[in-house]
C-alpha cells in the first residue's frame, strides 16, 4: 500500500468529509482521513492503483481535487539500541518539556540539556512575570482613574520593589511546579550545561560527547537589538531587565510598538511613568486590520500614552542618567529625553552557539532554524520547535510544536504541523485578540469577503463598564458566510477569542453565531452582535433580541 495526501477544495462541513470519504472508499482506498478545515484527504491505495483514480472519484463527488503527494513513512527508530539516548532535547522551555513528556510516552530514553534557568522564557522572563505586573498596574490605574462619579479614590507613588518580590515568588513557584518537579515525575534526565553539535549524531556538553538517535532544538529566542548609532553606549533596558526594575521611572521611552512594547509601556504608564512609544511604521500593528490599529491607538492616546509613529532613529546618547533619542519625523528633527529607555524590537533566535553547520542544520536570514511541515530540520535526525523557528511566538504554539516533533521523531508518526488557526492576545488594557485571517489576508487568498465592524459602545458589557473604546470585527466568506477571522479590542478580549477560534477552526458560519445563545452582559456577546451587524443595525434591537 502507498499513502497519499490530496488537497480538496469545496468542502465546508463534516457532511462534505463523509461524501469524500465514501467516494474514496468505493474506489478501494483504505485508512481514509478527510478534514474539511485543512482541505485535504489522506488515504492508502494498493501499489497497483494510480492516485489519478482517487482524484477522479473526488471530482465525481462534486469536489475539486488538487495536488497529490505520497506520504513517505518515517524512518523507523528502535528504542534502547545503540546511542546514549533515544532523544536529546536542547533547551528547557515549553516546547522542550512538552516534547520530553510526549517522548516518554513512547518509552524513549530522554535527556534535556539547559545552559541557563529551567523553564525558558514564558515562566521566567515572559508571560508569567509580565502579566502579574500588568495586573498590578491595572489596579493602580483604576484606583487613580475611577470612571464612576462619586467614588473618590486615590493612589500614591508606587513602591515597585514589593511587586517585583511578589512576581519573583510566583515565578519560582510556577517554575518548580510546572517544570523542575516534572523532571523526576516523568523520569527524563536533566543535564546542566551548554550543548553544541559535534556532528550529525552527537553533541558536546561539559566536555562529554553524547549521542542520540533523534534531537530537538528548542533553545528559544532573546530580545533583538536594532542597529541605531550610539545605542550600544547607552544603558538601555530589554523586556528581560525591565521586569527587574526596583523603581518606577519618571519618563520612559520605548523603541518598538509591537505587543511587548505596548504591554510594558502601558504597564509603566499605569504605574505612573510618562511613557512615549516610538516606531518606524506609520501605524500601530500594521499587520492587523486597520480598525484594530485605530482602536488601540485611540485608547492609548486617551489614556495619556505618547505615540510617535513614522520615526527614523538617527542616534541615541546618554548624559548622566538621561537618555536622549534623536528622531526625524516627516522631515523634522526631534529629541526625546527620558530616564529609562526600553528596546522592544522583536526577538532573535538562540542559535549562535549550537555549531549547527556541524550537524547539517540550515538557518534562515535571521538565524532561525528552518523546519518543514513535520517540524524536521534539514537533518532528518534533528527537529526544532518553538521561538527558535520564529513561528508564532506563543508558549502554547511552542508546546504544540514540541509534542508533534516528539511524535514524529520518536513515535514514528508522520503528523503535519497545523498552525492555520492560532489565536493571539496582546495584554494591553483593553486587550487585543485576533484569530484567523484579516480582511486583506482573506482577499489575498482569493476569497470574496464580507465583513462586520461593531464599535464597542454597541456592546452592553462595555457600556456597563463605562469603557467603550474598542471594536469587534468579523471577516467571512461572502459565498458561504463561513467565519474566516475575528479581531477584537476590548476588556477580556483574550477570553472572548477562544469562542471565535472554535468558530474559525470548525468552519462555523455567521448564521451559526447568530443562532447560538450568548449570555447577556458578557463581552463574548459582542461576537453575536457582530454577527447580527452583517445585516442589522444592532442599535435598533432590544436587549438580547436577535
Amino acid at each position: 500500500m502507498k499513502k497519499y495526501r490530496i488537497n480538496v477544495q469545496g468542502m465546508t462541513c463534516t457532511g462534505c468529509e463523509e461524501h469524500v470519504a465514501i467516494a474514496l472508499e468505493n474506489m478501494g482506498a483504505k485508512g481514509i482521513e478527510v478534514d474539511f478545515r485543512r482541505g485535504e484527504a489522506v488515504f492508502e491505495l494498493p501499489n497497483d492503483v494510480k492516485v489519478e483514480k482517487a482524484k477522479k472519484a473526488i471530482a465525481e463527488a462534486k469536489y475539486q481535487p488538487g495536488e497529490a503527494e505520497e506520504v513517505l513513512p518515517q524512518e523507523s527508530m528502535q528504542l534502547g539500541d545503540e546511542g546514549d539516548y533515544d532523544y536529546i532535547i536542547i533547551g528547557s522551555g515549553g516546547a522542550a518539556f512538552s516534547s520530553a513528556i510526549e517522548a516518554v510516552k513512547y518509552g524513549a530514553k530522554v535527556a534535556i540539556i539547559e545552559r541557563g534557568t529551567v523553564g525558558g522564557t514564558c515562566v521566567n522572563i515572559g508571560c508569567v512575570p509580565s502579566k502579574t505586573l500588568l495586573r498590578a498596574g491595572e489596579i493602580n490605574h483604576l484606583a487613580k482613574n475611577n470612571p464612576y462619579v462619586g467614588l473618590h479614590t486615590s493612589a500614591g507613588d508606587v513602591d515597585l520593589a514589593p511587586l517585583i518580590k511578589q512576581k519573583n515568588e510566583l515565578v519560582t513557584h510556577l517554575r518548580n511546579s510546572k517544570y523542575v518537579d516534572l523532571i523526576d515525575d516523568y523520569g527524563f534526565e536533566f543535564i546542566k550545561g551548554e550543548a553544541k553539535f559535534a556532528d550529525e549524531k552527537s553533541v558536546e556538553v561539559n566536555g562529554m560527547k553524547l549521542s542520540a538517535k533523534r534531537f530537538l532544538i528548542a533553545t528559544g529566542a532573546s530580545p533583538a537589538v536594532p542597529n541605531i548609532p550610539g545605542l550600544d553606549e547607552v544603558d538601555y533596558l530589554t523586556s528581560t531587565t525591565m521586569l527587574e526594575l526596583k523603581k518606577v521611572p519618571k519618563r520612559l521611552a520605548v523603541i518598538g510598538s509591537g505587543y511587548i512594547g505596548m504591554e510594558l509601556g502601558q504597564l509603566f504608564h499605569h504605574l505612573g511613568s510618562e511613557v512615549t512609544l516610538m516606531q518606524r511604521s506609520p501605524r500601530l500593528l500594521k499587520e492587523y486590520d486597520p480598525e484594530i490599529s485605530e482602536a488601540i491607538a485611540q485608547t492609548l492616546t486617551e489614556q495619556g500614552v505618547n505615540l510617535v509613529t513614522g520615526a527614523s532613529f538617527e542616534r541615541i546618547e546618554q548624559e548622566g542618567e538621561i537618555k536622549k533619542v534623536h528622531l526625524e519625523i516627516n522631515g523634522k528633527k526631534r529629541i526625546i529625553e527620558v530616564d529609562q529607555l526600553l528596546v522592544a524590537t522583536g526577538r532573535t533566535p538562540n542559535t549562535a552557539t549550537l555549531n549547527l553547520q556541524a550537524a547539517g542544520v540550515e538557518v534562515g536570514s535571521r538565524g532561525e532554524i528552518v523546519i518543514d511541515e513535520y517540524s524536521k530540520t534539514t537533518n532528518s535526525r534533528i527537529y526544532a520547535a518553538g521561538d527558535v523557528t520564529l513561528g508564532p511566538q506563543f508558549v502554547y504554539v511552542a508546546a504544540y510544536q514540541g509534542a508533534v516533533a516528539a511524535g514524529n521523531a520518536v513515535g514514528g508518526l508522520n503528523k503535519k504541523l497545523n498552525l492555520e488557526v492560532v489565536p493571539g492576545v496582546t495584554f494591553t488594557a483593553p486587550a487585543i485578540a485576533t484569530v484567523g485571517l484579516t480582511e486583506q489576508q482573506a482577499k489575498e487568498k482569493g476569497y470574496e469577503v464580507k465583513t462586520s465592524v461593531l464599535p464597542l459602545d454597541a456592546v452592553p458589557r462595555a457600556l456597563v463598564n463605562r469603557e467603550t473604546t474598542g471594536v469587534f470585527k468579523l471577516v467571512a466568506d461572502a459565498k458561504t458566510l463561513k467565519v474566516l477571522g475575528a479581531h477584537v479590542v476590548a476588556e477580556n478580549a483574550g477570553d472572548v477569542i477562544y469562542a471565535a477560534t472554535l468558530a474559525v477552526k470548525f468552519g462555523l458560519t455567521i448564521e451559526d453565531l447568530r443562532e447560538t445563545l450568548a449570555p447577556y452582559l458578557t463581552m463574548a456577546e459582542g461576537l453575536k452582535l457582530a454577527a447580527l451587524t452583517f445585516d442589522k443595525d444592532v442599535s435598533k434591537l432590544s436587549c438580547c433580541a436577535g
